[in-house]
């Protein structure tokens, strides 16, 4: 268990293991999901975006139009964690 010290502030700082352990990259955010009982439960923060958001969210960086394959493609690479 890690534990942590509280500034005058009211921070807390945490340690470089901890923020590998929850997946969280400097400048990304945090969850904190207080719990009746005086707990928290602490997460990174995942963007919660719609579709309506990530049509045309290229349109016009490129000159080039993907063919349904090459879109495909690219989709399968990116769920296998490949570039």
């Amino acid at each position: 268990m890690a534990t942590l010290t509280v500034t005058a502030r009211g921070q807390v700082t945490f340690r470089k293991e901890v923020l590998q352990h929850l997946g969280i990259k400097p400048g990304e955010k945090i969850e904190l999901d207080l719990l009746p009982d005086g707990r928290g439960v602490l997460k990174a923060a995942r963007p919660s975006g719609s579709m309506d958001s990530f049509v045309g969210v290229l349109a016009g960086r490129s000159k080039k139009v993907a063919t349904i394959e090459e879109i495909s493609d690219a989709a399968a690479r990116g769920w296998a964690g490949r570039k």
